[in-house]
């Protein structure tokens, strides 16, 4: 019977990972990103993780490494879920509403070794590092550009290039599309290490394992009940609990990505009606902009929305739900353990070490 333990011939470790490998090839030329006029495939998709995360590596990024993200919901933040565990690294979020000083404190806390910035995150990140004490050694940064809709914003950073060592596109185009990606040793390995906003106190993290994140994805599908090829509107920010794990759900059922650099009532009207949206989600906040938008009228086709944190008032789904859409309200975002307390007391360290608030 001992032959019957796990072993390579017959155990793989779970890796949600593995849905974007899967997705190349069962959903090989299904769109997988949309983003203004920029279409991607899932095969595409794969081609482009593989690319970064061979630039990662090259860039010396090695497994147990933390890489983060300062970035909306563009096509780059998506793959970014992706790229960085295939280089064997452990992804960071970074909530874009946070300030300079709590954005140093968490780059410091989970000592990043890379940053990717979009471009209007520029000067809070240039702000964050430049509060490192000295001879301190600061995170790499990666630009993440725009499309042509944001040219003049980006004519103004040209000074500042020279505190970014790429873009990402060009870390993208440099990258080795036969890249063979680092595989976790353990389905326990850390692959995700999320922070709360640190609004009722200091932030707090959580150390998720690829088992974990591949499990919550599969069962967060399964509970949602989402069927193969939805059409998924992203005005739920990615760096909140990775997107509640659709990020790689969707890539489980070749999902198309909507990706929405804002949430605007009138911007995600027009993508429901241009794209055929069927599924979306976001916090109570969200709902209240959509029902309370101007001359909004009812749904052509049914939309089902998942909303969770702070329950919303009945009002606000009756109004929701008037319009067609088909709501669905979980409890709890974030999993509450002694992870996110030991890290909570590191993190008050690091603060009383950078001394008050100016």
């Amino acid at each position: 019977m001992d032959e019957l333990k796990p072993s390579p011939v017959n155990s793989t470790p779970l890796t949600p990972i593995a849905f974007l490998e899967r997705a190349a090839i069962a959903y090989a030329d299904c769109p997988s990103i949309i983003y203004n006029d920029t279409t991607f495939t899932w095969s595409q998709t794969n081609r482009r993780c593989l690319q970064v995360a061979s630039s990662l590596s090259s860039y010396g990024i090695k497994t147990g490494h933390v890489v983060s993200v300062l970035a909306p919901n563009v096509p780059a933040t998506y793959e970014l879920q992706f790229a960085v565990p295939m280089a064997g690294a452990i992804l960071h979020n970074i909530n874009t509403r946070l300030d300079a000083r709590n954005v140093c404190i968490l780059l410091r806390h989970s000592e990043s070794k890379l940053v990717f910035v979009d471009y209007l995150s520029r000067e809070l990140i240039l702000e964050a590092v430049s509060l490192f004490p000295p001879n301190t050694k600061r995170p790499t940064l990666v630009l993440i550009t725009d499309d042509a809709d944001a040219a003049a914003d980006q004519s103004s950073c040209s000074s500042l290039t020279a505190y970014f060592s790429c873009s990402y596109e060009d870390m993208m185009e440099k990258g080795d599309p036969g890249f063979k990606w680092v595989q976790p040793q353990s389905e326990w390995d850390p692959v995700v290490l999320n922070y709360t906003s640190g609004t009722t106190s200091s932030p707090k993290g959580v150390v998720q394992s690829h088992r974990g994140i591949f499990i919550v994805s599969a069962t967060a599908l399964i509970d949602w009940g989402v069927p193969k090829h939805p059409v998924y509107l992203w005005a739920l920010p990615i760096f909140h609990t990775n997107g509640w794990s659709h990020v790689w759900g969707m890539a489980a059922v070749g999902g198309t990505n909507i990706c929405l650099r804002k949430v605007e009532a009138p911007t995600i009207y027009n993508l429901i009606d241009r794209h055929g949206v069927t599924h979306m989600s976001g916090a109570p906040v969200v709902l209240n902009i959509l029902t309370k938008s101007p001359d909004v009228e009812p749904l052509k086709n049914p939309i089902h929305i998942l909303t969770a944190g702070a329950p919303p008032p009945a009002a606000v789904i009756l109004r929701t739900e008037s319009l067609g859409f088909v709501t669905v309200v979980f409890k709890d975002e974030l999993p509450r353990t002694s992870t996110g307390k030991i890290q909570k007391f590191v993190l008050k360290e690091i603060a009383k070490g950078m001394g008050p608030k100016k």
